[in-house]
């Protein structure tokens, strides 16, 4: 697919004709700079970027978009004072740095979101918030008329998937999942493997990733000072303040904020999956399988899983966690790996991972991918194509419906462990076919006055 032609879901064509007027009026301040200019634009012609949660992912985003030379960092939100005011800081000292200035203030911060999306010089935000605040606060971002890079998982539940998309559909807003896969050589080249026939008609996809963890501590304690825990808690059930429930690996393994590393880990890997499958715009039909839940502790996320999943047109796809996962992975890789991705067909296979890719034939490696083949969008950079797609109003490599449908596999695969049934869905209706003890997991409540 280029990255120039649209997923098939009619909503995203009508919303790239919104996406001339709405997004357009956003992108005011992201002007190209002139071609093969090697300078740095000045900031009018960059785009505006604000952060939105910059706790480790969300730093990350920080330090790898402050290094782009056509963006420019002027917002800061986080519900932590001493990291916005931190990160606000390096971002002010890199960009005087620039400016061969001793000092220089230019971004802003904030502890609500909401007063960041106001600004209308900001034209696309980064999400990198809490699984819980992913899509809230996306909603709120599309409707501001934001483009929007948005941290895995996507919600909480599929209605809250659900609900961005028909947010997206109406503004027509640039959005862009964070599954930096789709960015990576090694990670497309397999997929256009798999989707050219090089491995006959795939049969078998084997998608694993890290496990999911138990413990924490219960026990509450005072909220440190600077911390804006009500608004950190937002839209999820009130709890006492314990020392592991707000750092990353409480927001990770609660199940109030997170359905766990089956999604939080799993989104790479079956993004993957579904990418080379060439069904960005559907899901598996049939879940069944095991997995296991804490029994003590703060965390309650899933924390194995062995899932097995039958798309409608027999493809069959094994998602385990990595300690389930060791030996089918065993066969594929040189050395384990905790995660990663494997086309399996008649006539060979391919493995990819973020150390590297493998395959049998290994004469597959050294193929070419002809101009009349099929071939895939061309990322280079994530971050960056967001940038690019700001500029020209086209899908970004990671879109909305991708982000969607590779993210109702983890929600399924999380209801089949805990309902300790198989389920049948319906892709097009989106729709757990009779059992409404799991439909109606589907959907979570939210803490007034906090709503989609």
């Amino acid at each position: 697919m280029s990255k120039h032609t649209l997923t098939r879901r009619g909503f995203l064509k009508n919303a790239t004709t919104v996406a001339a007027g709405t997004v357009a009026a956003s992108c005011r301040h992201a002007r190209p700079a002139e071609s093969g200019d090697a300078k740095t634009p000045p900031p009018s012609e960059r785009v505006t970027i604000g952060h939105i949660g910059t706790g480790n992912m969300g730093g990350g985003h920080v330090d790898g978009f402050v290094r782009l030379k056509d963006a420019q960092i002027v917002a800061i939100c986080d519900t932590f004072k001493d990291r916005r005011e931190s990160r606000a800081h390096g971002v002010d000292k890199h960009y005087a740095s620039m400016k061969g200035r001793g000092s220089y203030k230019g971004c802003a911060t904030y502890n609500d979101f909401r007063e960041l999306l106001a600004r209308d010089d900001v034209d696309a935000v980064v999400v990198a918030t809490p699984d819980h605040w992913h899509v809230p606060i996306a909603i709120a971002a599309a409707r501001a008329g934001k483009g929007m890079y948005v941290e895995k998982p996507l919600g909480v539940s599929v209605a809250q998937n659900q609900a961005l998309r028909d947010a997206i559909g109406r503004g027509g807003n640039v959005f862009q999942y964070g599954t930096q896969q789709r960015s990576g050589r090694n990670f497309r080249f397999a997929c256009e493997l798999a989707r050219n026939g090089r491995l006959g008609e795939i049969h078998t996809v084997h998608v694993w990733c890290p496990r999911g963890e138990s413990g924490g501590s219960t026990a509450p304690i005072p909220v440190p000072k600077g911390f804006d825990y009500d608004m950190w808690l937002g839209p999820a059930p009130y709890a006492p303040y314990t020392v592991d429930r707000c750092q990353p690996q409480g927001a990770y393994h609660i199940y109030d904020y997170s359905l766990g590393f089956i999604a939080g880990w799993g989104a790479h890997p079956l993004d993957i999956a579904q990418w080379g499958l060439d069904t960005d715009d559907t899901s598996p039909i049939e879940y069944d399988g095991t997995g296991s839940l804490p029994t003590e502790g703060l965390f309650s996320t899933v924390t194995t899983w062995d899932m097995h999943c039958l798309y409608a047109g027999g493809v069959k796809m094994r998602f385990m966690s990595d300690d389930i996962a060791k030996p089918f992975v065993d066969r594929y890789h040189p050395k384990f790996t905790s995660h990663g991705t494997t086309f399996i067909g008649p006539e060979g296979w391919v493995s990819v991972d973020r150390q590297g890719i493998y395959a049998d034939p290994p004469s597959l490696l050294k193929s070419e991918i002809g101009p009349n083949e099929i071939r895939l969008y061309e990322s280079r950079d994530h971050r960056q194509n967001l940038l690019d797609c700001v500029r020209s109003r086209t899908e970004a490599v990671s879109p909305v419906e991708a982000a969607i449908r590779s993210d109702t596999i983890s929600h399924l695969c999380n209801i089949v462990v805990r309902t300790g049934r198989k389920l049948t869905w319906d892709p097009e209706k989106e729709a757990i076919i009779g059992d409404e003890e799991a439909s109606r997991m589907l959907t979570r409540p939210m803490r007034p006055p906090w709503h989609l």
